[in-house]
């Protein structure tokens, strides 16, 4: 039995903003960064079009998911004023924004397969959600 083929659709983005991390007991000083995000979609079925998922639609839900952490204070703003604004934690909530929006277009099948986070040259996090299906 053959497999059915996957595809993948990545798209970047990148948004300002400030943080400070509670780190071992200890909060460092605020600073900023040009945060730069790759977040990627696979899935097996293509629509009508021959598309998994338009990249415009996913540089929209990215927009979206984005809009509130630009040129913003992380600490200041949700879900991150209760939650340590990590990179790591970042990209979790960026793929699970993303996958619930997505669960909402045209192409509910999509699903987030990763995010990476960089948060300055060379300093990168990626999160894979588990796969439920």
């Amino acid at each position: 039995m053959r497999e059915a083929p996957i595809y993948e659709v990545s798209v970047e983005a990148e948004f300002c903003a400030a943080h400070a991390l509670l780190i071992a007991g200890k909060r460092e000083a605020v600073h900023g960064h040009n945060w730069r995000i790759t977040a990627t979609v696979a899935g097996d079925h293509l629509d009508t079009d021959g598309l998994l998922l338009d990249f415009h639609a996913l540089e929209q839900v990215i927009a979206d998911v984005l809009g509130p952490f630009r040129n913003a204070d992380l600490n200041a703003t949700p879900p991150f004023d209760r939650t340590n604004p990590s990179a790591e934690a970042v990209a979790r909530h960026i793929a699970e924004s993303v996958q619930d929006r997505l669960a909402r277009t045209p192409a509910p099948l999509s699903r987030v397969v990763a995010v990476r986070v960089t948060e300055a040259p060379g300093c990168s996090v990626v999160y894979r959600p588990k796969c439920t299906g």
